[in-house]
């Protein structure tokens, strides 16, 4: 009689055979991405042992994700080192439109910690920097980690400039290929995504533009690799859009909103 358990290792370990895919990486990817994060804004945090923690850490990562075979790909660690003061001076521009743009904001401090979209921007930036070197796996892992803590999605390969805030953050998606220029505001439920998916659109624009100073109301969605937001538009909620709008532009869904009442009696 077989042995169901030989049997059932021997087919798993088959079925295995053409993956390359130790969970370690996710796992220590996710270690990364926090502890860079309380590098880069925690007080009390010890930056040398930090960085040199951080070194040895990406070094693990280099190892389980390079794609470039027979090589490693640590020598990435010292491009991506310096980068970020520069990381950082972004940040802070993202975390002082969050103060300067929701009343509810108390203090700086509480954006660092507190604030969902500030986090999925922050780790979007963390991830960007590596997905311009070609190091494209971590930082996938990077922005759904970030994905999974705060409901916000913002895939690597976006181009986000200065003095972005996105409030509420639940819910939001931003494409691979979109552009998104300086003082964005966008709020909870906004897709920024392509008008459909298939694989031979690889490499190519599928995603919005917005523009300086475009602000981006909930729920709605902007659709289209050639699909421009001019500057200074505002976009209102639940809004399908599927082409260019100009600058100065204000999109609204004119539906009739009736309102009743009805007295009420004391019996």
């Amino acid at each position: 009689m077989n042995n169901p358990k030989q049997h059932t290792i021997t087919a798993i370990e088959s079925q295995k055979k053409n993956l390359n895919l130790p969970i370690r990486l996710k796992e220590r990817t996710e270690f990364f991405t926090s502890l860079l994060f309380e590098t880069l804004f925690d007080m009390e945090a010890d930056v040398p042992k930090n960085i040199d923690l951080l070194a040895s850490i990406f070094s693990d990562l280099s190892d389980l994700a390079c794609w470039k075979h027979d090589e490693s790909c640590s020598e990435i660690w010292d491009d991506y080192l310096t980068r970020f003061p520069t990381i950082l001076e972004k940040l802070q521009l993202d975390a002082k439109a969050f103060l300067d743009s929701d009343p509810a904001a108390n203090s700086i401090e509480e954006v660092y910690l507190a604030y969902p979209g500030f986090f999925a921007i922050a780790v979007y930036r963390f991830s960007h920097e590596l997905y311009l070197m070609g190091f494209p796996l971590v930082p996938r892992l990077m922005t759904e980690y970030a994905h999974r803590l705060t409901g916000t999605e913002i895939n690597a390969g976006a181009q986000i400039g200065d003095s972005f805030f996105i409030d509420h953050a639940t819910g939001t998606i931003i494409g691979e290929t979109v552009i998104i220029k300086n003082n964005v505001k966008i709020y909870q439920g906004v897709t920024l995504g392509a008008k459909y998916v298939t694989r031979d659109l690889k490499g190519t624009k599928r995603h919005p533009t917005v523009e300086d100073n475009v602000i981006i109301y909930a729920n709605a969605t902007i659709l289209g690799g050639d699909t421009i937001i001019g500057k200074n538009s505002v976009i209102g909620g639940n809004v399908w859009l599927t082409k260019s709008v100009p600058k100065n532009s204000v999109i609204s869904i004119n539906r009739q909103l009736n309102i009743k009442t009805q007295d009420i009696y004391d019996k």
